[in-house]
């Protein structure tokens, strides 16, 4: 999420670099180089985050935060010292500061702040829309027997406390289903902590998971509590867990073993009661045979293994999500939603969608935004998914192995290649086997006994 940000410094070089850091990370900065000047422009733009210097001429920067808070202006306040001390950063954090950085400012530890508070932007955003909602748990669409399955396995793992692996492809929801296990579980009113293992750097996820101690390394300004702490009475999810590093990982088993941690550059073991629920799209048992993921971790952490199904195994649930989100972005967007026409959704359920939801979701948003006709045609899919033209076979990639058992035989490979190749020929001839066998060049009875073989009616 882009953010709006003002720079509050007196030394032009840091206003600059700093700037320059940001835009290139994809948001929008400004700056400025007195307090003055800064509450001027804070009474008469809207901001995100204001990276503020404690030293400025005129009223310093301390007393810039506390004006800030007596005007009741919505906006949070990064710190920044060349000079700090702990009664500084005290202060600050009394006044509201949500962060206090120590100068030299490094660009990965700018990065990972501005990309913390943005996910926690994004966080508190989703919790007002789902507090709006009268509390609602997360939305798990679809009346396949694959979703019902998936629902009643949330249902059972959430009534426990034992660590959950989820399984799957990108876009299929992980998130949403570990959402779905804290919001159904006993610490719904306690911190559902998200960390994406694949996107912090290696050399700071350590401090990002356990925390630090004041002093624990350059730039470390202040005692930082790390997420699993955030955690602590909740659940954490530990997203893309297959990326973590093998030292990391060490690390974590260790931590997951005695339920207690220690922050980086601290002595005093901290214990905590956190759910730990985790996720990869990686078929884990491949990385632990290449050597890239530990075994006793993936024991800790593969207690109930939960799978969620590709769209593509569930094409009876297009239709269904299709028209959830032609809803849910109208609303949204403040637009009449409009109507799926019957072909379309057939344009739409022939599509591998190697996506998933997320790829549906994001051409709905497409047919809403570029379509200006209150009904869906299967023109409009066609513009959207150029794909849909091709051949038939180019959307079947080769199957991948189980994420549970571990890499299919050649056997089980082409049988589960010819069950995908039968089902979307099945739906194209609309069930009139003499046209499945034309398209596929075979004779009828030999195509009966394979549907039949296969449970396709």
């Amino acid at each position: 999420m882009p953010l709006r940000i003002l720079i509050v410094d007196d030394e032009p070089n840091i206003c600059s670099t700093l700037q320059g850091l940001l835009e290139d990370l994809g948001h929008s900065a400004r700056s400025c180089s007195s307090g003055e000047a800064a509450l001027e422009r804070l009474g008469q733009e809207s901001f995100d985050l204001v990276f503020l210097d404690v030293r400025l001429p005129g009223i310093d920067g301390l007393t810039t935060l506390e004006q800030i808070a007596e005007r009741k202006l919505e906006v949070a306040v990064m710190m920044i010292s060349a000079h700090a001390d702990v009664d500084m950063a005290i202060r600050a954090t009394r006044l509201g500061a949500f962060n206090f950085l120590e100068k030299p400012l490094l660009p990965q530890k700018v990065s990972l702040e501005v990309a913390n508070f943005a996910e926690r932007q994004r966080l508190e955003n989703e919790m007002r829309m789902l507090r709006s909602r009268v509390g609602a748990p997360p939305e798990l669409i679809g009346e396949s027997l694959a979703m019902q399955k998936l629902r009643a396995d949330i249902r059972r793992a959430a009534a426990s406390d034992s660590r959950v692996l989820i399984y799957g492809e990108n876009g299929t929801g992980k998130e949403l289903v570990a959402a779905a296990l804290h919001q159904n579980s006993a610490r719904r009113e306690k911190p559902f902590v998200k960390v994406n293992c694949a996107a912090i750097p290696r050399e700071l996820i350590e401090s990002e998971l356990f925390g630090h101690e004041r002093g624990a390394f350059t730039g470390a300004a202040r005692r930082k509590i790390g997420l699993i702490e955030e955690a602590d009475g909740g659940s954490i999810f530990l997203d893309e867990v297959g990326d973590m590093a093998l030292e990391t990982q060490a690390k974590l088993l260790r931590v997951l073993q005695e339920n207690e941690l220690t922050r980086v550059g601290g002595t005093q073991p901290i214990r905590f009661d956190v759910r730990v629920i985790a996720a990869t799209n990686k078929n884990l048992q491949e990385e632990i045979r290449a050597g890239r993921f530990r075994e006793d971790l993936f024991f800790r952490l593969n207690v109930i293994p939960i799978t969620v199904p590709p769209l593509r195994e569930r094409p009876g649930d297009v239709r269904v999500l299709a028209t959830h989100f032609l809803a849910e972005i109208g609303g949204e967007q403040g637009r009449r939603p409009k109507t799926l026409s019957a072909d379309a959704a057939s344009l739409l359920e022939e599509h591998y969608w190697p996506g998933n939801v997320r790829e549906l979701r994001n051409i709905i948003e497409r047919l809403m935004i570029m379509n200006d006709e209150a009904i869906v045609m299967p023109k409009h899919v066609r513009s959207a998914l150029p794909g849909l033209s091709a051949k038939m076979d180019d959307q079947l990639p080769p199957p991948a192995a189980s994420a549970t058992d571990g890499a299919l035989s050649l056997r089980e490979r082409v049988e589960h290649f010819e069950k995908r190749l039968l089902e979307n020929t099945f739906r194209e001839a609309k069930g009139n086997v003499s046209e499945m066998a034309r398209l596929l060049r075979t004779d009828r009875a030999n195509l009966h006994r394979k549907l039949q073989r296969y449970h396709i009616k």
